[in-house]
């Protein structure tokens, strides 16, 4: 008898381009796995149908994972151009202004400061408002290199900054608006052993139709990648290989 427990495994090979590096989709939570048909019932006079046949056939995919991965991402679904380098953030980075001209806070990552995300004062919370130049009290400029200048009445107040700032590490997906009909093509390995037994499921030609996730305060972050397979352009669906 054979049983399965578990998430298993499932693994996305991207078959439109040459040579693609295999994608595990990690930390597997649940998968859910849909092979559904048409029914076209034939009736006549009488109240019951004389005949079924079948029609169109679909296989819808669902997978949810703990791993946030860029590769996998871009593979699976964008299929856009990926390089080296990431943006981070920095939130709530303290500084005191100055107690003289000209009254100006540089970041931390002034170097490779992106994105003004806004000021506030830390003692209590209020928010400054950003102007082009010349601030006066309650409000501040931002500089394209994370120079923060404030007004002579704000001076020696302690501030909250927050900002993003790019970095060497990591990796960035660049999204770009495409011609309609473009999608990445991939092959989905789903396999799961349970007591020495195994069930392979191979997916010759897959394309995602929805990558989704959302936050909690006080849980994980569950990526959800949903996906339909067909046939490859040798009219082949796949293979479902089982231990019995």
């Amino acid at each position: 008898m054979q049983l399965s427990f578990g998430s298993g495994f499932i693994f996305g090979i991207r078959t439109d381009v040459a040579n693609a590096t295999p994608v595990p989709l990690g930390i597997l939570q649940d998968v859910g796995l849909t092979f559904s048909g048409d029914i076209k019932p034939l009736y006549g006079e009488k109240e019951f149908a004389y005949a079924f046949a079948r029609g169109k056939m679909k296989i819808e995919g669902k997978a949810k994972l703990g791993r946030i991965n860029g590769r996998l991402f871009n593979d699976l679904f964008f299929g856009q151009t990926m390089a080296a380098g990431q943006v981070l953030s920095a939130i709530g980075e303290t500084a005191s202004i100055p107690a003289s001209t000209p009254w100006q806070v540089t970041v931390a990552n002034g170097a490779t400061f992106q994105t003004d995300l806004g000021v506030v004062y830390a003692a209590t919370g209020l928010p400054f408002t950003k102007v082009a130049s010349a601030p006066t009290i309650g409000q501040y400029s931002a500089s394209a290199i994370g120079v923060y200048t404030f007004a002579t009445a704000d001076a020696l107040a302690a501030v909250s900054i927050c900002y993003t700032y790019t970095a060497t590490t990591g990796q960035t997906i660049t999204i770009t608006q495409a011609t309609m009909g473009a999608v990445p093509t991939f092959k989905g390995v789903f396999t799961t052993t349970f007591q020495g037994k195994v069930m392979t499921l191979t997916l010759n030609n897959c394309v995602s139709e929805k990558l989704g996730f959302s936050t909690k305060q006080d849980d994980w972050t569950i990526p959800e990648l949903d996906f339909l397979a067909g046939a490859d352009i040798l009219g082949a669906i796949g293979t479902m290989a089982l231990s019995e």
